[in-house]
């Protein structure tokens, strides 16, 4: 494999889990780890199913979030089939009632993953979630302008009925 395709593979596999997160699509996020992964997080330590079972009623409590990549860097090691990621992002968060702090706010973070590629396939076997910093948003929200598209975190939102259309006119 060339370098450039494995650094993209290992970026591709930060942004999967970031969209599984956001959409609520929790086998998007299982994806982003091998079986075996194992994921730190804060008030949560240990294996990636137990993860994505903990995680998920903590992520339905809010009407929804948005996970911001920055800087990413790689790091390959030994044959190539070892990666550490370091990935600066912004977590923003938002929920009702608009006022409460611990439904609306954002956090700066860095991912540090571990990754391996096992049968060509990049994956997490152990990420560190560092929160960096949380700041409130408690009663900073306002209401959307004017009509137009609105996020979901179901099969409804307007990317997986984009992605359905197309695949559709794709496909005759």
């Amino acid at each position: 494999m060339c370098e450039l395709s494995d650094r993209q593979q290992i970026h591709d596999v930060v942004l999967r889990y970031c969209r599984g997160i956001d959409r609520l699509d929790l086998d998007l996020v299982r994806s982003a780890y091998h079986p075996d992964g194992v994921d730190h997080h804060t008030g949560f330590s240990g294996p990636v199913d137990a993860y994505v079972a903990w995680v998920e009623p903590l992520l339905r409590r809010f009407d929804g979030t948005q996970h911001i990549i920055g800087n990413h860097y790689v790091e390959l090691f030994g044959d190539g089939d070892h990666a550490v990621a370091e990935t600066y992002g912004t977590a923003v968060h938002w929920g009702s009632p608009a006022d409460d702090a611990r439904r609306n706010f954002t956090s700066g973070f860095r991912y540090v993953d571990h990754m391996t590629r096992r049968d060509g396939r990049w994956a997490i076997v152990e990420r560190f979630a560092v929160r960096e910093w949380t700041r409130s948003d408690a009663g900073t929200r306002i209401a959307p302008e004017a009509d137009g598209p609105r996020p979901r975190r179901d099969g409804s939102d307007p990317l997986h009925t984009l992605t359905a259309r197309v695949r559709r006119t794709a496909k005759s």
